[in-house]
């Protein structure tokens, strides 16, 4: 075509700095052993060079990924989401505990239908579990936070990753509509809130926080493009569905049933094919 740029050819100032770095190199590697012997050293055949290190920055991107979203079953909330501490976890915090890292039994009825977190990832599994954490009450009264948790040994769960993995949506039993499993309460670059339910609200259902996941980019800005505007819709995703990579060698996991903090590593509730 007549317009049309040939992206494979380097303007001359391109070629002519490409030119200038590759001799600058050759010198400094031809130079070493005298540089060694002005200083008084031996020459020696194993001198190195120590080049700048450059580290490729991690590409959150999900290859073909699109996403859509659905209008809410609430009214909004109407505090910023940002400063929510039932919408971003990182306003209540956390801190490090001792606890089991390993699936534990507990007795009481079960929900078929409950968020798998073992579909985080693909294939499915048990992950390693790295640490516990137990994460902060908080006073609505003062709007502060309180104590630790305590109800149980753990409220969130870190969980083995290789900085790059991708991150599934837990899949469950649930449509919220068109075939998808949650909305988007909340998504920055490195936390996300998923809701099994419509509601902008975390008061029914299931609620999940995953902290140090660097959330698909493309996902993050139709969030805060449907929260500028008012939060009328937010975005969906499916059970299963790709939305982000491990940032490094932990992703941290939460689950909520209308409200409450529960422990992530219930058998029956959250493992039930394991």
């Amino acid at each position: 075509m007549k317009n049309q740029i040939d992206h494979t050819k380097r303007p001359f100032h391109t070629h002519l700095l490409l030119t200038l770095i590759y001799g600058a190199t050759l010198l400094l590697l031809t130079h070493i052993p005298a540089l060694n012997a002005e200083n008084g050293r031996p020459d020696s055949e194993n001198a190195q060079l120590y080049l700048p290190l450059v580290v490729k920055p991690l590409d959150c991107g999900i290859a073909d990924a699109s996403y859509s979203s659905l209008p809410i079953a609430s009214d909004p909330i109407t505090r910023p989401a940002w400063d929510h501490p039932d919408i971003n976890l990182a306003v209540r915090g956390y801190e490090e505990v001792s606890a089991s890292l390993m699936l534990v039994d507990y007795g009481g009825g079960t929900d078929a239908n409950a968020p798998q977190l073992d579909t985080l990832f693909s294939p499915a599994r048990v992950p390693i579990f790295t640490n516990a954490y137990q994460i902060y009450r908080w006073d609505w009264a003062c709007n502060c936070r309180l104590d630790l948790m305590s109800t149980w040994p753990t409220t969130l769960l870190g969980m083995g990753t290789s900085e790059g993995d991708p991150i599934h949506v837990p899949d469950s039993g649930y449509d919220i509509g068109g075939g998808n499993d949650v909305m988007v309460l909340y998504a920055t670059d490195n936390r996300i809130t998923l809701k099994y339910t419509r509601e902008d609200n975390v008061v029914l259902g299931y609620t999940v926080h995953i902290e140090d996941v660097c959330v698909d980019p493309a996902l993050v800005s139709l969030y805060v493009t449907l929260d500028a505007a008012g939060r009328a819709q937010l975005p969906v995703l499916a059970g299963g569905q790709a939305f982000g990579r491990a940032l490094g060698d932990e992703i941290k996991v939460s689950i909520r049933d209308t409200g409450n903090f529960l422990d992530p590593r219930s058998r029956k509730d959250w493992w039930q094919n394991q």
